[in-house]
């Protein structure tokens, strides 16, 4: 029987109430993360074997599940030769026989851009990771349809902080288009720069290079993995800095409003024990929703 589960929580219930030999874990959830129910799992010195499965593909995640008792990590999105292998390999194949009637379930949009949005965020967290050498939060996508008119209101809800620097970065190809903009905290400057092996004082000219340098990576490396999930090439404009020191309040004074409204995502990026904070927002222009939704059934089918 195949049984699922929408979060760690709900995971644990579905162990403590029903015989279960093998499961496929996710680690960026709701509630509580595959950690979190590794741990819990360790805790109670169960025999259940899991499968990572997940799109935070940085060294670290890998090492901390292993410790935490998971036999492998299959690295999101998944490949029909890699779970066979998996089963092979540790003889589950007696275990995960294909039932008769299997389980269907509809496409729920909005978990579908998260999902893309998780395995390409986990590729951008992987580089800044090694670029850093620490570990990267990876964050859960919150994801919302929006007037431009409310862009303002989900940035001050995204952002906690009084004083921010914003840089935005256009994308297109392959029937999408958008923005993606990176809100930085002011309150990061010194920490991300020591990270990063900046030398001398921080000013002008170093915050601005400071902020290429992120915005390289983590637009970059999330935008490309994005492009490569659906396999079409998202071309990526030059960047542009809003402004620093602004209050978040004022970012999008300070920009130019194209559309009537976005698919906006927005991810919260956070460097473990370090003062560094920033989001991600990706904008989606409503022409592109329905190449969007296209794309995102093909690879779900």
């Amino acid at each position: 029987m195949i049984t699922y589960a929408k979060n760690g929580q709900d995971a644990l219930k579905v162990i403590a109430e029903k015989k279960i030999s093998v499961m496929f874990l996710d680690l960026n959830m709701p509630i509580l993360d595959g950690y979190g129910v590794l741990t819990k799992l360790q805790e109670d010195n169960s025999k259940l074997r899991v499968i990572v499965v997940s799109g935070d593909i940085q060294t670290e995640a890998f090492k901390r599940v292993k410790e935490l008792g998971a036999l492998d990590f299959i690295k999101k999105p998944v490949s029909n030769d890699e779970i066979h292998r998996v089963i092979h390999e540790y003889g589950l194949d007696q275990e995960l026989i294909e039932e008769d009637e299997p389980l269907e379930s509809e496409l729920d949009l909005f978990d579908a851009y998260r999902e893309v949005t998780n395995v390409a965020m986990g590729q951008a967290a992987s580089l800044l990771a090694k670029v850093l050498d620490a570990f990267v939060v990876m964050p859960i996508p919150n994801v919302n349809m929006i007037e431009i008119s409310e862009l303002q209101m989900a940035i001050n809800s995204a952002t906690d902080r009084d004083y921010t620097s914003a840089v935005c970065q256009g994308f297109i190809g392959g029937g999408l288009a958008g923005e993606a903009m990176l809100l930085f905290s002011d309150s990061s400057y010194d920490d991300m720069a020591k990270m990063m092996h900046f030398e001398g004082e921080m000013d002008d000219t170093a915050e601005i290079e400071l902020l290429m340098d992120l915005t390289n990576i983590l637009i970059g490396a999330c935008i490309k993995g994005i492009a490569d999930q659906f396999d079409i090439d998202l071309s990526v404009g030059h960047p542009i800095v809003l402004g620093r020191h602004m209050a978040s309040k004022d970012v999008i004074k300070k920009g130019n409003s194209k559309w009537k409204s976005t698919l906006a995502i927005d991810l919260q990026i956070a460097i473990e024990n370090k003062n560094i904070n920033a989001n991600l927002m990706l904008l989606f222009t409503e022409d592109s929703i329905p190449r969007f939704n296209q794309l995102i059934t093909y690879v779900a089918a």
